[in-house]
């Protein structure tokens, strides 16, 4: 009996491609919107810690926020003195700077969000959470590796056409266990140039759940410069109505 060599090779692959998706019991779109929600609650209450560090010099900037999902964030700076009182807010597709020194209420545009917040290795796409990476990037499952103590899941995601985002693509590594956990992450520009990455540190249980209370941003080929985030309180699933993030508001938090 002749046997088509095509036929053959066709059913091979299929069957490498079948193994391959068979071997986990999760999707990759799964795992990310897991480990999102993990870190975000469906509201939350943060108070953190900024330092920005360069090789000739360091700055810290201390901040309050406050998050409903993806749509809604706002953030008040507490420290330094000549920040103090900035708020910054994202309310679905709008976000806006309040800056009480002068008075004025600005609105951040979509070209502005690859910018440094603060002066920081964080975009502002990153504080504002402009994008969503559950809804705005194809998933896939490259491997699994081990990153520190953990092991990972490695996830690619890939932007969708229509997604307006500043990112070509992103890696990032995922606790195995329950706990999905983001240990790593990479970021890369539209040319395939890596740009940055960040590693989480620290694991503390807070409100029930075990986060990373130290995140390091370090940008790719730049020596000596990183930003260092400290979580140092976090409350989850808090009464934080859609009416609270509003204009009005940022002028009167604290």
């Amino acid at each position: 009996m002749k046997i088509n060599l095509n036929v053959v090779l066709i059913l091979f692959f299929a069957l490498i491609s079948g193994n391959i998706l068979a071997q986990y019991d999760i999707t990759a779109e799964e795992i990310i919107k897991r480990a999102d929600e993990k870190m975000r609650g469906k509201t939350n209450t943060t108070s953190m810690e900024m330092q920005i560090i360069r090789p000739t010099w360091k700055r810290s900037v201390s901040m309050k926020s406050w998050g409903r999902g993806m749509d809604y964030s706002m953030t008040y700076i507490t420290a330094p003195a000549k920040d103090k009182g900035q708020v910054f807010l994202k309310r679905k597709t709008e976000m806006w700077n309040w800056m009480p020194s002068i008075g004025r209420m600005i609105k951040i545009p979509a070209s502005m969000m690859s910018q440094g917040w603060m002066g920081s290795d964080y975009t502002n796409d990153d504080i504002l959470k402009e994008s969503s990476i559950v809804h705005d990037y194809d998933h896939k499952i490259v491997g699994v590796e081990k990153v520190e103590s953990f092991d990972t899941y490695k996830i690619e995601m890939i932007p969708k056409e229509e997604a307006a985002v500043i990112w070509g693509k992103i890696y990032k590594w995922i606790s195995k266990d329950d706990e999905y956990i983001q240990v790593k992450s990479e970021y890369y520009d539209e040319d395939d140039e890596l740009v940055k990455s960040d590693f989480a540190y620290d694991f503390k249980k807070m409100d029930g759940r075990l986060i990373p209370t130290r995140i390091e941003i370090i940008p790719a080929d730049e020596e000596g410069k990183k930003t260092v985030l400290f979580i140092q309180d976090i409350k989850f699933d808090v009464d934080l109505p859609e009416s609270f993030f509003s204009q009005q508001k940022m002028k009167k938090i604290r």
